[in-house]
């Protein structure tokens, strides 16, 4: 991977390009997340469209289904899903964390219970990069641990330890020169545990970035904001910076202001499926009544088939009666949303008002969810 910092704003928002195996990334980035190897309601040729320049698959659902014998069949992740352009893959150490009552975990890896039929699996730093190296993705994860904000501070000393440890791990076991991999960044809402952590994953030069783990996980907005604030000038200016997980507009916006380049977040995907809609203009519930006679189009502003071609009425009426196309069309326009907002974000910084770009750009937003909020409730049923 080859990274280079093309524009710092005074702010401290920056934009770059990660030259990859598969293609080229420009930042700040947005990466639809294809968990089980597909965008949900999406084709490729649909994500190429919106010009999704990378997307996201998961090592724990990846491995656990298909299986690592039906990728290999189709020549990695890239040839099974049809996608011709850059893959990270998270390494499944929230997804393998998460699951609470079915996994113990020692020095050496987590040994745990699959969710789809009970089996019973085990993860090391090893065996999680020889699965990224098979999925064949352009940028791995470190295996990690990932605790709850909320941890006991002693919890987290202890996922620090075992996180920092299984990064050497799987380092030391990367066979694959043209797969890059990325440190992941703990220590949960303590400022203390993240500047430490920080200062010891970024001594492992071997990484060719580093992310920011453990956050929107239970914390408060304000908290993630501070946090995000405050851990990613920590991280190395001249490698990608990546805050994994996260998250609405206005975060993805502070994100960027914070020095973050890449981010990731089945918000506006599983947000589609549930009929709610990101618009420069508030978010969009298209269920509600007031939508039913409605022939304007969901956004004005938006260049997507959903907006330019259908009308809220017709929307509404496709998401009420339950249509298969509706998730299509409402995944569709979400996605072209988030990765509008990082190409005007990217835009701003070049021009040295990223500052103003986007205090006015999040006072649009709140203004817009104020006036939402004095609807009719007659109106929202």
């Amino acid at each position: 991977m080859k990274y280079t910092l093309e524009k710092e704003d005074p702010s401290g928002a920056r934009a770059s390009r990660l030259e990859l195996a598969h293609g080229v990334v420009e930042t700040p980035i947005f990466m639809p997340v294809g968990t089980a190897g597909t965008v949900k309601a999406m084709p490729p040729d649909s994500l190429r469209d919106m010009n999704a320049q990378i997307c996201l698959g998961n090592t724990y659902h990846l491995y656990l289904r298909p299986g690592l014998e039906v990728i290999k069949n189709h020549g990695g992740l890239h040839g099974m899903m049809d996608w011709d352009r850059p893959l990270l893959t998270d390494s499944g150490g929230f997804q393998v964390f998460s699951l609470e009552g079915l996994r113990k975990i020692d020095k050496d890896g987590v040994t745990f219970r699959s969710h789809i039929d009970g089996s019973s699996h085990r993860f090391t730093p090893e065996s999680v990069t020889e699965i990224q190296e098979t999925i064949g993705a352009d940028i791995a994860m470190a295996f990690d641990e990932c605790p709850a904000a909320t941890a006991p501070h002693k919890y987290h000393l202890e996922a620090l330890e075992r996180t920092t440890r299984w990064a050497e791990r799987c380092l030391d076991a990367r066979t694959r020169p043209d797969q890059a991999m990325f440190g992941i960044v703990q220590g949960g809402l303590s400022k203390e545990l993240r500047a430490e952590h920080a200062a010891t994953m970024t001594r492992m030069s071997d990484f060719e970035g580093f992310a920011i783990g453990g956050l929107s996980v239970g914390e408060t907005t304000e908290e993630l904001h501070d946090m995000t604030r405050y851990t990613a000038p920590l991280l190395p200016k001249d490698k990608p910076r990546y805050l994994m997980g996260v998250g609405t507009p206005e975060d993805l916006i502070v994100g960027v202001g914070a020095g973050v380049d890449m981010f990731d977040c089945v918000m506006p995907t599983r947000n589609a499926r549930n009929g709610k809609l990101f618009t420069n203009e508030g978010v969009v519930v298209m269920k509600q009544a007031r939508h039913r006679y409605d022939m304007s189009p969901l956004s004005e502003s938006c260049p997507c088939i959903t907006c330019t071609r259908f009308t809220r009425s017709y929307l509404r009426h496709l998401f009420i009666a339950k249509e298969l196309l509706v998730f299509h069309l409402f995944t569709l326009h979400n996605l072209t949303f988030y990765l509008q907002l990082m190409r005007d974000a990217r835009a701003a910084i070049f021009e040295g008002n990223y500052e103003n770009w986007a205090s006015e750009t999040l006072a649009k937003r709140k203004e817009a969810a104020e006036k939402d909020a004095l609807i009719p409730k007659g109106q929202k049923s």
